[in-house]
């Protein structure tokens, strides 16, 4: 019984996972189960390594294995622009594009009244600071498309105006995309922000 309300445990925490339900939780815990030796313990001992050894960078909000990670010690990257996103994962996505060569604040999130999340729950003060503190020319809001992602967009250029240059990510048709698939609000952001050729 007791390895029973193990397992069971185990597809529980599975299942708290983005894109994993409880089915899917239990398809991969079954998974893992058969493949034991070979990607049960490795997994284990890999999420036990990842868990002791990383920490947020004290400087930017990424994820780093020291005090700052290797974007805010690289003096590459001190070239003045300072690229903001919501989380890490936009980070990632960001340097996975290989275009941006700054540095990155990640916020930790966007504001939202019905959650209660204001600009001191996220890094928006630590923002402020760094502008203040270091030598950032411009700041580039990449944040989402979304009406939280917006309401922050405008509530930190309020924040830094008359101290640095504030821009944001073009937003409109992607590459690849055909207008009759597009929602109205993608479609009338890419006409405002059309330009000549």
């Amino acid at each position: 019984m007791k390895a029973q309300s193990e397992l069971e445990a185990l597809i529980e925490l599975m299942a708290k996972l983005p894109g994993l339900g409880p089915r899917s939780a239990r398809r991969a815990v079954l998974h893992l189960l058969r493949k034991r030796a070979q990607q049960m313990a490795p997994l284990a001992s890999a999420m036990a390594r990842v868990a002791e050894t990383t920490r947020e960078c004290l400087n930017c909000g990424n994820i780093a294995t020291s005090e700052r990670c290797a974007i805010c010690k690289s003096e590459k990257r001190a070239n003045g622009e300072l690229c903001v996103v919501e989380d890490v994962a936009d980070l990632w996505a960001m340097e996975r594009a290989g275009v941006f060569k700054g540095r990155y604040h990640v916020l930790g999130g966007t504001l939202s009244a019905l959650d209660a999340v204001g600009p001191e729950e996220l890094r928006i003060p630590a923002l402020v600071d760094r502008v203040a503190d270091e030598q950032i020319s411009e700041v580039i809001l990449a944040l989402n498309a979304t009406v939280e992602g917006q309401t922050t967009a405008h509530y930190v250029a309020d924040q830094l105006e008359g101290r640095v240059t504030v821009t944001s990510l073009a937003q409109g048709v992607p590459i690849g995309g055909e207008l009759d698939y597009l929602d109205d609000g993608t479609i009338g952001a890419a006409l405002r922000a059309r330009k000549s050729l």
